[in-house]
């Protein structure tokens, strides 16, 4: 396969390195989301730049974080547009592939006038990452302090990564999104979950509802064995339970979001854990880190896009932050 890499990370360090996709959005406003068989006439049409790795590298970016990026792009005009995005945000780029043969990812979403998506995606180029690329990345990924992976490349190259980050003493966060099953071979390999709700049921298999937030942010860190969940419940905050090292016990705490006007939610969640990731390897607790992720998840949904919507450092420290619940 035709393919190179761009850029050159080498004898740099980095706060946050992040391994994932890039997708093209083409995103369609719609009163609803259409049913089987129906013709919708759309309220809007717009281009962004997305996907979750490219995402919450940008969100950590602008959190503050010195920032790299691992992936794989099309050698086409969308490839193009990210290269340019990374050089502006002053992402490291030596490990982003241009691939010869495969064009870069799309996705669809369809956006509801209160906020609510929903998206299909076609990883084209991202589906053609394989562990070998891994193998090219580790000096990149050892040489920074927290490794963020998502599902949206193949699971192998996430496990891949997980893995050698762990062998460097390595910080790592996953969030399981889009979810897929995740092998257990995995688990040791995580330090810090981060699922939303959907994710969290399909991980657990009841809903986490209520009490149940509580409850399953526990059973998710005993399934892993990891050290830390936090557990996003959009509008609503997050959940954090945190395993102190010493006793093996847990910590459970709530964390509220800020009061937002939410325009478009695409993205929120990478704005979180992009904003997480850049917290933790300032040297933060989880706790504190997630309540700076929430302030900038929250403020991402009151911009329309993804990378477009993330937020900058000065906006984030300028959010107040919600008194925690007694």
């Amino acid at each position: 396969m035709n393919a190179a890499a761009t850029g050159n990370g080498a004898g740099r360090r980095f706060d946050v390195c992040v391994l994932g996709s890039f997708m093209k959005d083409l995103v369609a406003s719609a009163p609803y989301r259409p049913r089987t068989g129906e013709t919708l006439r759309g309220t809007g049409f717009a281009e962004f730049l997305g996907g979750k790795g490219v995402n919450q590298a940008v969100a950590a970016a602008r959190a503050g974080a010195t920032a790299a990026m691992i992936g794989r792009l099309g050698d086409d005009r969308y490839g193009q547009e990210f290269i340019d995005l990374l050089r502006d945000e002053g992402i490291d780029a030596s490990c982003v592939v241009r691939d010869g043969e495969l064009g870069t990812g799309v996705g669809l979403p369809v956006v509801e006038p209160g906020g609510a998506n929903s998206i299909i995606i076609v990883p084209r180029a991202n589906d053609a990452m394989r562990p070998s690329d891994i193998a090219r990345a580790a000096p990149v990924i050892a040489a920074s302090k927290v490794l963020a992976v998502q599902l949206e490349l193949p699971v192998e190259v996430s496990f891949a990564a997980l893995r050698t980050a762990r062998e460097n003493g390595v910080l790592t966060l996953l969030n399981p999104a889009p979810y897929t099953a995740i092998p257990t071979d995995i688990h040791p390999y995580v330090d810090i979950l981060i699922p939303n709700q959907v994710e969290a049921e399909q991980l657990l298999g009841y809903p986490p509802d209520g009490e149940d937030a509580r409850s399953a942010v526990g059973d998710l860190c005993d399934r892993f064995g990891c050290r830390g969940v936090v557990l996003t419940l959009g509008e609503r905050g997050a959940i954090v339970a945190r395993r102190d090292p010493g006793t093996g016990m847990l910590d459970i705490t709530p964390v509220p979001a800020s009061a937002v006007t939410a325009v478009d939610t695409v993205g929120a969640g990478d704005a979180f854990c992009g904003a997480l990731a850049a917290r933790l390897a300032r040297g933060e607790d989880l706790v504190a880190a997630a309540r700076f992720a929430n302030a900038a998840a929250g403020i991402a949904t009151t911009r329309p896009g993804a990378v477009a919507g993330m937020p900058y450092l000065p906006e984030i420290e300028a959010v107040p932050r919600p008194a925690q619940p007694a």
